[in-house]
């Protein structure tokens, strides 16, 4: 049985939040188009993998490439949720490691890590520190990581 083109799975596109590519799935299933996420598990179980795996894929069947490019610009263009930050560093993108969210940002920990015999030190010495602990923050589950 030969596959018919109409009936070709293709990518329609890649995102880097999960919550991100659930929502489009779920806008175009609304609207009667049949489609599914790939890749979504191995992103969820490492984080890390998501540069190499190229993000979590939306597919769709060919036949319905159009009629989802209407749906979605109705909506505007989501993309702008779906951003990433870059690590210096490693140049790769950041994502939180406790809920795999790509809505992070770094600067002043909102978690304050400091050793008892510092803290002592400090207060006996009525030296306060002169400097702020940086880390990166996920705006989802609230926590800090490095």
């Amino acid at each position: 049985m030969a596959e018919q083109p109409e009936d070709k799975i293709i990518t329609f596109e890649q995102y880097y939040d999960p919550m991100l590519a659930h929502i489009i799935r779920t806008k175009l299933e609304d609207n009667g188009i049949p489609c599914f996420i790939a890749d979504d598990n191995i992103i969820s179980a490492n984080p890390i993998y998501s540069n190499a795996v190229g993000g979590i894929k939306l597919k769709i069947f060919e036949r319905d490439l159009e009629r989802c490019r209407e749906i979605l610009a109705e909506s505007g263009d989501m993309h702008e949720q779906d951003h990433f930050e870059i690590d210096e560093e490693t140049h790769s993108p950041v994502i939180c490691p406790y809920c795999a969210s790509s809505n992070v940002r770094y600067g002043p920990a909102t978690e304050r890590r400091t050793h008892w015999f510092t803290a002592l030190l400090f207060v006996l010495l009525s030296a306060f520190p002169l400097y702020a602990r940086k880390s990166w923050h996920c705006f989802n589950c609230q926590r800090d990581f490095e």
